[in-house]
């Protein structure tokens, strides 16, 4: 069993006092089935599945009326098992191939029999067929491939390392040499098998990255057939040179996404929803240019001036590595190399809850992340070779006048040192700033006994 942080959201979620249902929103093949089976397994007496593209006929469990009473007992005749009041888990997987039945989990969830978790991979691409949302009954939860953390553990990285590490990071003091080696190299691998579970699964049991590319462009390959099934008309084409393009697009010297490089005559306008369809689907990460690198960063950006990351790493290697995946796991990290560090960073900050966006101008400079926490802003530059000390549009930025920063790092081949305000970190400790915390527990109350006299 792989271990994934998002088990932790799922015990979460079962211990509210008043449960919604849970519905998982994430790209295909990230492991959500897998997950929700465990955790069931784990903490319920009875489990029921229902899945919405194998189970032939579930859809006609939605299909008449919504209420409480007769969907228990649609439930109850199809699945031919009792459930029991209290105990039992209801899993409600591809459920965009039945839009009636998001629509009854308001009702569902409502009675309070049972507890419901849904999961999809297309459910952002299919919204307009969903009649009724369960506002105010469902909570979501966005799921992302492994990332570097997660893929550690299933390698067998100790937490004692990782804590190590993590002392490291916040002392700034240099790791040590044997650790510092032994993690640029896992690095280096997960750079290459990425975060897909059936595929780092492979690589744990096989360490054949043959078989792991080759799984790695199964996946890529489903990718283009969910394009071809649930994107709409004369869409498809469209995504589907989107999508196609985004290894070559990331190769570009400046990372940024031109819809002329698909055709001489596009404007953007015609590709704006396909971008969206794909960020929808989960399947590719926008980052967005912003005018400063000033909170609130949501009010600077420009939608007009975007890069375009792959979901996963690996996924990315291996729609454009052509066969030099050995010269990165070797160490050989400049060719490629600046582009897929970048997409690591971005897949990781998704995943730790931050939106991306990246600063970039003809005066200054681009500086590669710009990253909200909070009220702070925190600029991350990720550099590939060993002149890593040369960041001129970072130190521009720096200078500019009235703008201040919470931090200032720079993800390198090299150990952990301070010049300055800048912090130098090596790759591997982008897991350590790639994680929003969001608090919990606040209180705010106005005294309002001034008012009363």
């Amino acid at each position: 069993m792989l271990k994934r942080k998002a088990y932790d959201k799922l015990i979460e979620w079962k211990s509210a006092e008043k449960r919604k249902a849970l519905c998982i929103i994430g790209a295909r093949q990230i492991g959500k089935t897998t997950l929700v089976r465990e955790f069931a397994a784990a903490n319920y007496e009875c489990f029921a599945e229902i899945n919405f593209i194998t189970d032939s006929g579930a859809e006609e469990i939605f299909s008449g009326s919504l209420d409480a009473d007769t969907l228990v007992a649609n439930l109850t005749a199809y699945l031919r098992k009792p459930l029991e009041r209290g105990k039992t888990l209801i899993f409600l997987d591809e459920i965009q191939n039945c839009p009636n039945a998001r629509t009854a989990v308001k009702f569902l969830v409502e009675d309070g029999r049972f507890d419901y978790i849904e999961s999809g991979s297309m459910l952002g691409v299919r919204h307009k067929e969903v009649k009724s949302y369960p506002v105010g009954f469902e909570e979501i939860y966005r799921m992302y491939p492994m990332d570097f953390e997660e893929y550690l553990w299933a390698n067998g990285v100790q937490p004692s390392t990782i804590d190590y590490l993590r002392g490291c990071f916040e002392a700034k003091s240099e790791v040590s040499p044997a650790v510092h080696e032994t993690m640029k190299k896992l690095f280096y691998s997960y750079i290459v098998v990425g975060g897909m579970p059936q595929v780092v699964q492979k690589y744990v049991d096989t360490h054949d990255i043959g078989q792991v590319i080759e799984n790695q462009r199964e996946i890529i390959e489903q990718y283009r057939l969910d394009i071809s099934q649930y994107a709409e008309g004369s869409e498809k084409i469209k995504i589907r040179a989107v999508f196609d393009s985004i290894p070559a697009q990331l190769n570009d010297k400046n990372r940024r996404f031109y819809v002329n490089s698909l055709d001489k005559n596009a404007r953007l306008a015609r590709y704006e929803n396909c971008f969206k369809w794909l960020d929808d689907a989960v399947v590719a990460l926008p980052c967005y240019n912003v005018t400063e690198p000033c909170a609130p960063l949501q009010l600077n950006e420009k939608h007009s001036l975007f890069k375009l990351f792959m979901c996963d790493t690996g996924l990315l290697c291996a729609a454009c590595m052509d066969d030099i995946q050995f010269d990165l796991l070797n160490g050989r990290v400049g060719v490629n190399m600046g582009s897929i560090l970048e997409n690591a960073i971005a897949q990781q900050l998704r995943s730790g809850g931050f939106s991306l966006y990246y600063y970039d101008s003809v005066k200054l400079g681009e500086v590669d992340f710009v990253v909200q926490n909070g009220t702070g802003v925190d600029l991350i530059e990720a550099k590939s070779g060993t002149d890593y000390k040369k960041h001129k549009a970072l130190d521009n930025v720096m200078a500019v006048e009235g703008w201040k920063f919470a931090s200032v790092r720079v993800l390198c081949q090299g150990n952990v040192e301070s010049e300055g305000k800048i912090t130098y970190l090596p790759w591997y400790m982008y897991i350590f700033i790639c994680r929003r915390e969001v608090p919990k527990g606040l209180v705010y109350k106005v005294d309002i006994s001034a008012l009363n006299q």
